[in-house]
């Protein structure tokens, strides 16, 4: 990182798929992040195999957290995760629907943000276990705002099925 000005970030960020080789396209996505300008790739978690939530008839989902540091701010790194969700196919078709990458802003920092176009910590992050599991997995004492401590929250998706795949 090159601007001394700028403030680094902790963020986290998960990753899923479920379309066209879901292992390759997070696999992929790992590289991509990698690339961000004014970013560093600290951590990432194991690969989680998890149920789809919500619409069921679709297969399952390979998942995963990575941990970064950044002086991009919410809004830049959105559009730049955006933009890699589109090189890989992403379509948005309707809530829930299968994708070939999904990539989301978990945390950032220890901000609480409610924009039109992000929110942050993400709102339904707490009640999955796909985003849960790998990030317990690298931060272990994390404290999500507005929420609390990772290791008490967890407990609430406990009965949700996931399986841990081998590390990256």
């Amino acid at each position: 990182m090159s601007n001394t000005n700028k403030k680094n970030s902790l963020v986290y960020i998960a990753l899923g798929s479920n379309l066209e080789d879901p292992l390759k396209q997070i696999q992929s996505a790992f590289e991509e992040i990698k690339k961000l300008p004014e970013t560093n790739f600290l951590k990432c978690s194991s690969l989680y195999r998890s149920a789809p939530v919500g619409l069921l008839n679709q297969p399952d989902y390979i998942n995963a957290v990575v941990e970064i540091d950044t002086t991009l701010t919410p809004l830049q790194l959105l559009n730049k995760l955006l933009k890699i969700e589109l090189q890989h196919g992403r379509v948005r078709t309707f809530r829930n629907a299968p994708r070939t990458l999904d990539l989301d802003i978990l945390l950032y920092d220890k901000q609480q943000l409610n924009d039109e176009k992000l929110t942050i910590p993400h709102p339904r992050m707490t009640q999955r276990a796909f985003v849960m599991y790998p990030l317990m997995e690298i931060a272990q004492h994390c404290v999500i705002p507005g929420h609390g401590k990772i290791s008490q929250l967890i407990t609430a998706c406990s009965d949700q099925k996931i399986e841990r795949l081998s590390n990256y």
